[in-house]
């Protein structure tokens, strides 16, 4: 079967590695170009930081084969093979040339990503002997007795539990073994640096992980003369002095830089190309929508990891609806920090946001997971670096500080949003005396039951636009630790559906319904609650709970606008 046949098949979840992609006839975006520019570029430490699921493992992988002298000649010639046809190759021998030529040690330290501190030093050291093993034929011949046995040590899984200052400057060691194999300098590509760090600062041993990075890095990347460069890929910039001290080789390539746009998410034509090949063209208004919308590099780009997911869904279905597939591949920890956090100002700049309105905020590269603590600042630099905001403009300097409008870039980071902050309301329902609230609703108190309803929509973050969808999930919510009722909702009887009907198990106690108005001008509240009150009436809303033999009912008109709320009530008792 030819390569373009094979290549017809949608990437399953979890295929990061270059060769499988292209052997097994996975569809492959051609990003190889990746590598010109990054020659045309190159710095003895190349730093990458993009959101996650944006392709930098495929992009390291790729890296990996092209450069890797693996000592086999079979090996190194169907490595080069995967590269016949790709886009590299039509740049000339310049580039060509330097295929299979160096020596790779290549590490990802995602699995880092553990409870304790003891589980996270163990991958980080366990990644590292992998790297060990891997290259122990290759130099078994080239090192002296002394170096053999350090080399076994650094090599072995059960000394990745022992605390040895070795470890430290494993990776210059590693270079220093290959070096001496082959007298040509080593490549070290390394995926997912931050990944340590992050979990690091959630479970609370941060200075130990990077303390223990910064012996790695500094060793292996400052005064390495076995170097000949490295590639690092992540999420955040740590800053120089916390992680990379003293390295004057360094080139960071964040989001805000204007290199290497194209080389991490699909652009527009590219997923043009997909949705063509796959001929689900009509879905690309959809697939723009959900997926698309993010300016990173200087270029618009969509996220590679939602558009792959969604292929099959649409392929098998082609009119269902898109889901999300990103946001749920983490923990999302930062969002609800900022939630938690919000103060009444940042609470509005939220629901700005969700309702696809710009905010402007300092923008800083260099802020550290130490300083998530410090202001709410912080955390917004975190939510655009990591993908839950995107630019919408230029930067523009005002005083001392970059200011960069932001924005969410896609239904799908809007999703996100939305049920974090729906899960943070029911959460802190939980915790609220909700009791006082409770009695207004089952004795006719509308005084109480509206200012309870405004004291709790100035605490919360509203979207939908006020729909009325939103009110009236978010009136569900409040009353959803009623004790003695069963909440009902969109519940048919008579003529239509009530919005909410509280039914109790007694048959003598009081049916509540609920009927929610959302007004356009809040002159109009007072109006649209008695129209609520006459709907329930006219269409007869109680009359399955009269033929169960109820005989008392509460009638309750709602009416919203925005965060003001109004209640009136008819009672009945037969």
């Amino acid at each position: 079967m030819s390569k373009n046949k094979m290549r017809k098949k949608i990437p399953p979840i979890g295929i990061e590695d270059f060769a499988e992609m292209l052997n097994n006839g996975y569809f492959y975006v051609d990003k190889t170009l990746f590598i010109k520019e990054l020659l045309d570029t190159l710095a003895k430490v190349n730093v990458f930081l993009r959101p996650r699921r944006f392709g930098k493992t495929l992009a390291l992988s790729t890296l990996k084969y092209f450069f890797e002298d693996t000592g086999d000649e079979k090996r190194n010639a169907a490595n080069r093979e995967l590269f016949d046809g790709m886009k590299i190759m039509l740049k000339g021998t310049m580039y060509s040339s330097r295929m299979t030529s160096h020596p790779v040690i290549s590490l990802t330290l995602k699995s880092a990503k553990q409870p304790t501190l003891c589980d996270a030093l163990y991958e980080l050291k366990n990644a590292i002997a992998r790297e060990f093993r891997r290259f122990e034929s290759f130099i078994s011949d080239s090192i002296s007795k002394t170096e053999s046995v350090k080399y076994h040590f650094l090599s072995s899984s059960e000394s990745c539990y022992i605390d040895n200052a070795a470890w430290n400057t494993s990776l210059q060691f590693l270079c220093e073994c290959l070096y001496a194999a082959t007298d040509i300098r080593v490549v070290i590509l390394i995926d997912e640096y931050d990944v340590p760090l992050e979990n690091a600062y959630f479970q609370g041993f941060y200075d130990e992980i990077i303390g223990f990075l910064r012996s790695l890095f500094e060793s292996a990347l400052k005064t390495n003369p076995c170097l000949e460069f490295a590639v690092i890929t992540g999420c955040l910039r740590v800053s120089r002095e916390s992680l990379f001290t003293g390295l004057n080789n360094l080139r960071m390539v964040s989001i805000l830089s204007n290199q290497f746009g194209e080389y991490f998410g699909f652009t527009q034509s590219e997923v043009d190309d997909i949705l063509e090949y796959y001929k689900i063209r009509e879905r690309r208004a959809d697939v723009r929508d959900w997926y698309n919308g993010y300016t990173i590099g200087g270029a618009d780009v969509y996220n590679p990891w939602s558009v792959i997911n969604t292929l099959d869904e649409v392929r098998a279905a082609p009119n269902t609806v898109l889901t999300p597939h990103w946001v749920n591949t983490s923990s999302n920890d930062i969002i609800k920090m900022l939630i938690d956090r919000a103060d009444e100002s940042a609470r509005n700049e939220i629901e700005n946001l969700i309702a696809g309105d710009v905010i402007d905020k300092p923008v800083r590269e260099d802020v550290t997971y130490a300083e998530l603590q410090d202001s709410s600042e912080n955390l917004w630099n975190f939510l655009y670096f990591t993908g839950y905001l995107t630019k919408a403009g230029e930067r523009r300097l005002e005083g001392v500080h970059s200011i960069l409008p932001m924005r969410i870039p896609n239904l799908e980071i809007r999703y996100a949003y939305e049920n974090i902050i729906l899960a943070w309301f029911e959460k802190k329902l939980e915790t609220r005396d909700q009791s006082a609230f409770y009695r207004a609703v089952i004795n006719g108190a509308t005084e109480e039951f509206e200012d309870a309803l405004c004291d709790a929509l100035i605490e919360t973050i509203s979207f939908y636009d006020y729909k009325e969808s939103y009110y009236h999930g978010f009136l569900a919510g409040m009353l959803r630790g009623i004790g003695g009722y069963v909440i009902k909702s969109n519940r048919e009887s008579g003529a239509g559906r009530s919005d909410i009907m509280l039914m109790p198990r007694r048959l003598r106690d009081v049916v509540i319904i609920i009927e929610i108005k959302v007004a356009e001008k809040a002159t109009e509240l007072g109006i649209i609650c008695e129209a609520a009150l006459r709907q329930i009436e006219e269409r007869q809303y109680d009359a399955d709970a009269r033929a169960e033999g109820y005989t008392r009912f509460l009638y309750y008109g709602v009416a919203f606008y925005k965060k003001e709320a109004v209640v009136a009530c008819r009672r009945y008792d037969e």
